[in-house]
């Protein structure tokens, strides 16, 4: 099992597709060690895109499989970093 991986992920129309994200990623809640969400926001408005940085932690294989489910979601482009 190994933490060297990081699965950089962008989202685009958050508001539509933020529910199904966040269902694979509760699925995975025991996988991901770490999680960074990047979006521009203001006072007067909040981006509906962003960048989602996560540190999951498991067999490679696993993780393969995480960034390909996120990927077959609708306005979801996930790269994995294997730094192993």
């Amino acid at each position: 099992m190994s933490c060297y991986y990081v699965i950089g992920i962008r989202m685009d129309n958050r508001v539509s597709n933020a529910l199904k994200f966040q269902e694979v990623l509760t699925q995975n809640g025991c996988k991901i060690k770490t999680r960074l969400g990047l979006h521009e926001a203001s006072e007067d408005s909040c981006s509906n895109d962003g960048l989602i940085v996560l540190q999951p932690c498991g067999e490679k294989k696993d993780i393969e499989q995480l960034v390909e489910d996120l990927n077959n979601l609708k306005g979801i482009t996930a790269k994995l970093i294997d730094l192993n």
